[in-house]
């Protein structure tokens, strides 16, 4: 079940972390059809007017801050999750072993009823530390969702300052 879920939460991690990466196709307009993170303006070269070219690059400056800014979010919940369940594996591991070294010692006549009382307590150390392990990676994810919202909301008020300065530079143009 822990490599399972483990699996599961790296992909779901490689997979937030290959689209954040990737660079968009060159356009000349406003995208708002790109994940988070990226920049709707890939490509774009210039709108002819310094003070909406000068708008595009503020907007583009104040997202790309706010997306590092939320993946280090990111990193950090995950990398917390990752402590706090390797110390749930450890403090189990330790529970087992102690339980296994009772039986070591245990008489012979006492070895079955010794053996059945470390599985009992195996069981339960492993069940303690799957439960710790899947609080951790919930709020991680919990986090990490919270995270992405705010990423997406940052490339969506980009979007917003771009096209607002792409407009106003074709307005005066017009003029």
């Amino acid at each position: 079940m822990n490599k399972l879920l483990a699996t599961l939460i790296a992909g779901l991690f490689a997979t937030s972390v290959y689209a954040q990466t990737t660079t968009a196709p060159a356009t000349t307009t406003a995208d708002t059809t790109m994940s988070s993170g990226q920049s709707g303006t890939a490509g774009m070269t210039s709108t002819g007017d310094a003070k909406a070219d000068k708008k595009i690059n503020k907007a583009d400056e104040k997202e790309a801050k706010e997306v590092s800014k939320q993946d280090e979010k990111i990193s950090k919940a995950t990398q917390k999750a990752n402590e706090k369940k390797a110390k749930a594996q450890e403090k189990a591991e330790k529970k087992i072993a102690k339980a296994n070294e009772k039986v070591a010692k245990a008489d012979a006549d006492d070895k079955a009823k010794a053996s059945a009382k470390a599985e009992e307590k195996a069981a339960d150390a492993n069940y303690d530390a799957q439960k710790t392990m899947i609080k951790a990676d919930e709020k991680a994810q919990k986090k990490i969702v919270d995270a992405n919202a705010d990423k997406a909301k940052a490339h969506a008020k980009g979007n917003e300052k771009r096209g607002e300065a792409v407009a106003e530079a074709h307005k005066d143009a017009a003029k």
